[in-house]
């Protein structure tokens, strides 16, 4: 499995030839500004809450993609209404697609649309493909316990965790979800886009290494094989 960070919470991840696009938030994102939209290829687009910095791309992309929208209810019908292709889902629910099962779980976070309208309840992905490793998109979310559920109920070859802090959880809480978990390795997402996220990389890594946990902090741009 290849996974492409395209900054913020947005990533790609090419499971065997299908393409699923997690949170697009590019052109609205300054850091981001290499990344090419108009040649994103997707199959599948998931979302896991409608704040601006998760949706912002979904309908352009969708539109020229074709590729059908997973999201809760409301965010579903939201895009929906927009004429796109669209799988509502809700807590819980897994759904069976050609590349493997998506488990939607709890996140604990807010969500609404940019207008201010309500987007449902925000949620986390756990991917188990056909073939290749199953990780866990933990989409924004606070440390809560409903994380132990995950790994209870899964085995997970890594996981996707927002460590920005100040609007979801920073990479102390998020070291603890990983072990809830039960993810030894970590791919960093939701830092350095707003001043309020940035971090110390060097400083993260350690700290991560010390808690015997290793964390990936890709560029923008960057493709890694998992």
């Amino acid at each position: 499995m290849q996974l492409t960070y395209l900054g913020h919470s947005a990533f790609l991840a090419t499971i065997g030839t299908t393409r699923v696009l997690f949170d697009p938030f590019i052109r609205p994102n300054p850091l981001a500004k290499d990344v090419d939209v108009d040649a994103i290829e997707a199959d599948y687009i998931l979302l896991s809450h409608a704040h601006g910095d998760h949706i912002a791309d979904a309908e352009e992309i969708a539109k020229r993609t074709g590729a059908p929208i997973l999201a809760i209810a409301e965010v579903a019908g939201y895009f929906g209404a927009k004429g796109l292709e669209v799988i509502g889902t809700n807590l819980g629910g897994k759904v069976a697609l050609p590349f493997g099962t998506v488990h939607c779980v709890a996140a604990a976070h807010s969500s609404s649309f940019p207008d201010g309208s309500y987007g449902g309840v925000p949620m986390g992905f756990v991917i188990t493909p056909t073939e290749g490793p199953t990780f866990y998109f933990a989409g924004d979310t606070a440390l809560t316990y409903d994380l132990k559920l995950i790994g209870e109920r899964h085995k997970l070859d890594f996981a996707l965790l927002p460590i920005g802090d100040h609007y979801t959880m920073g990479l102390t809480d998020a070291l603890v979800a990983a072990d809830w978990v039960g993810a030894q390795k970590i791919v960093g997402m939701h830092y350095d886009t707003f001043p309020p996220l940035v971090i110390d990389h060097a400083a993260s890594v350690a700290q991560a290494q010390a808690a015997g946990k290793e964390l990936h902090l890709l560029k923008i741009g960057e493709t890694v094989t998992l």
